[in-house]
């Protein structure tokens, strides 16, 4: 790794820290501690997602123009004030204003490190990379909630806005980190006409392996996070009859999972096609459906219940492993040369509206309609096995399994290695 590139990870887990002090908690702290009501409560946590859709179609294209790193240290101030302004706010439209504030600055702050991830990195150990940025937040999103809720009390709105001040502090201290970097020169399109901004979007929609993936993401994130704390969790407790201890539990086990896992993981994805990894993630996570379906529907015990909707979790974490450092990277070489912060703001913005949309149609299905949701998301999950076959289709070799290119380059050697890596 170089400098920049260890800067960026620690910028990473700092964000993810700080937002793992404040996000288990949210709800709570609006509805009950500030005494605003479910409502607002509810109003809080759609700005969030209505903030990202509205900023994200603007956020790649000035990250194109202007590079992800002046992006990136914007968005982190508005997330900064937005965090402390939670944390100060006792009235409704306040806590709105701060909500909309922060939701915002993270929602841009996912492309733009993401981008400085691809400046930094070559195709030879970009997705390890990637990989790295998952695990780390999934290390500070754990160890900031832990910490987190042994601070917090629900009696005292003092220690809400010691929390919120903290995470203000993690996005101050990261700009001063990314600030300081010397960020390698990314390519540009020299001498090419300024697009607009509707011009750059034709593009993007005029490559088809792209179009595919954003449907494939849509589905992957539709099925799988958009359920985790909304129809999943609903399903739970109302068809499993899972306490909220052993709910815990089982996000807690997806989060080891993916730590545990994630670079032993890696090297088995590394050398394989990456249309055949996604694939095999919709089995996995068809699996876990299954298990899901067992933990509610089926005669055991209460213990085996428990222990099967755990388990689901886990195997939902297993598969984001082989995810992480698959699909950005695939985004990354899909991107024509200087227009990865476009590429990386569209399928966040998809990740956005399957985020949105999954809670919306997961909630209520999981928890009245339990067995039509167990088969509608086995079938999304089988879907994604079908999506990622034909995306293989349409990817380049170099594009579904660069170790295989770089592998036949450097055997064949010479003048030869040097005409397959023109070609490649």
């Amino acid at each position: 790794m170089g400098a920049a590139m260890r800067r960026i990870h620690v910028g990473n887990a700092l964000s993810a820290f700080g937002l793992g002090f404040t996000v288990p908690y949210l709800y709570v702290y609006v509805a009950q501690v500030r005494g605003l009501g479910a409502m607002t409560a509810g109003l809080v946590l759609a700005v969030f997602a209505v903030a990202a859709l509205i900023v994200l179609p603007f956020a790649g294209r000035t990250i194109v123009r202007r590079g992800p790193l002046p992006v990136l240290l914007v968005a982190l101030v508005t997330a900064a004030i937005g965090a402390l302004g939670l944390g100060l706010s006792s009235g409704a439209a306040t806590v709105l204003l701060s909500a909309t504030a922060l939701g915002a600055g993270q929602a841009v702050m996912q492309p733009a490190l993401a981008t400085m991830i691809v400046d930094c990195s070559t195709m030879e150990n970009r997705s390890r990379a990637f990989a790295t940025q998952f695990f780390l937040q999934n290390l500070g999103l754990g160890v900031g909630g832990l910490i987190g809720g042994h601070l917090v009390d629900p009696t005292e709105a003092g220690s809400f806005t010691l929390l919120f001040a903290i995470e203000a502090v993690m996005f101050l201290l990261l700009v001063v980190v990314m600030a300081t970097a010397r960020m390698p020169r990314a390519p540009r399109l020299e001498g090419a006409p300024a697009q607009s901004a509707k011009g750059s979007w034709k593009q993007l929609l005029g490559n088809r392996a792209m179009v595919q993936l954003c449907v494939l993401g849509f589905v992957l994130f539709f099925a799988c996070y958009g359920q985790f704390e909304s129809g999943l969790s609903a399903y739970g407790v109302e068809a499993a009859g899972i306490s909220t201890s052993a709910l815990g539990t089982a996000l807690a086990a997806n989060t080891l999972v993916i730590v545990v896992a994630q670079f032993a993981v890696l090297r088995f994805v590394e050398r394989r096609k990456r249309s055949r990894v996604i694939a095999s993630v919709g089995l996995i996570w068809a699996v876990a459906w299954a298990v899901a379906g067992y933990a509610g529907l089926g005669n055991g015990s209460q213990t085996m219940a428990t222990a099967a909707f755990i388990s689901t979790y886990a195997l939902f974490g297993l598969g984001e492993a082989m995810l992480s450092p698959t699909l950005a990277p695939l985004v990354a070489d899909l991107s024509p040369t200087g227009m990865a912060g476009q590429y990386n703001s569209a399928f966040a913005l998809v990740k956005q509206l399957a985020l949105a949309v999954g809670p919306a149609v997961g909630g209520p299905l999981g928890a009245s309609l339990h067995a039509p949701y167990i088969v509608i998301f086995l079938l999304f999950s089988l879907g994604i096995t079908v999506l990622a076959a034909r995306l293989g289709r349409q990817l380049t070799d170099v594009q579904n399994q660069p170790s295989a290119v770089r592998s036949r380059v450097v055997a064949q050697g010479g003048a030869a290695a040097g005409q397959a890596s023109a070609h490649a």
